[in-house]
């Protein structure tokens, strides 16, 4: 997470590009109170996903990876070596079980490589901390579970469930794994078998959307 006080450099780069004062620069993203961005410039929230889709849809030259997380650069015109990525702004859970089969909500340009296939979103609580209002994940599809390296952050399918977690394998049984989330006060450890595991994502980056 980034933060919240680059929120607004990032905020006020934007708002210097369109050439307005910070009330008409609400007006121009339609919203009613210009309240918002006077508590981000204090630092009170960080840019959310809405926000940050108002200001691309005024605007789509500015990048939306770049509003939220500061990584890469403001315009997609600056040169880079980015690439355009399938996104599902759905929850993940919903999206994954069928996800050939999922029209995406639109493209997002990430001005970096990231070797993702799509991003998701997720609403989950179990690997986000509790300011974090939802998370887009980059997610990698892998094609053999021997690619699962453990310690690293996954989307499973197993059984009928969608679970993000944190892999560990348990020595001496190579037939399970343990899932370990952020918060395992609340989400406690998760025993699976491998054979039940019948597809499986790697987390290769993630944003945190804030609320506000």
């Amino acid at each position: 997470m980034t933060n919240k006080f680059n929120n607004w450099e990032r905020l006020a780069k934007v708002i210097e590009r369109f050439g307005l004062s910070i009330n008409s620069f609400a007006k121009a993203l339609g919203l009613n109170r210009s309240e918002t961005l006077y508590h981000i410039r204090k630092g009170d929230f960080g840019i959310s996903a809405d926000l940050a889709d108002r200001i691309v849809k005024l605007d789509k030259d500015i990048d939306r990876t770049w509003l939220l997380s500061g990584i890469g650069n403001m315009l997609h015109s600056d040169p880079t070596n980015g690439e355009h990525l399938p996104f599902f702004r759905h929850e993940m859970a919903v999206v994954l079980r069928d996800i050939d089969n999922q029209p995406n909500d639109g493209m997002i340009y990430v001005p970096y490589p990231t070797g993702s296939d799509y991003v998701v979103r997720s609403f989950s609580r179990s690997m986000s901390d509790a300011v974090t209002a939802a998370t887009d994940l980059f997610l990698k599809r892998l094609t053999t579970l021997d690619d699962v390296v453990q310690g690293n952050e996954y989307v499973l399918k197993v059984g009928g469930e969608i679970i993000w977690r944190r892999v560990r394998f348990i020595k001496g049984d190579n037939k399970r794994w343990r899932l370990v989330s952020n918060n395992r006060v609340d989400y406690p450890d998760i025993y699976i078998s491998v054979d039940d595991v019948s597809d499986v994502w790697r987390v290769m980056s993630r944003i945190a959307i804030l609320e506000s």
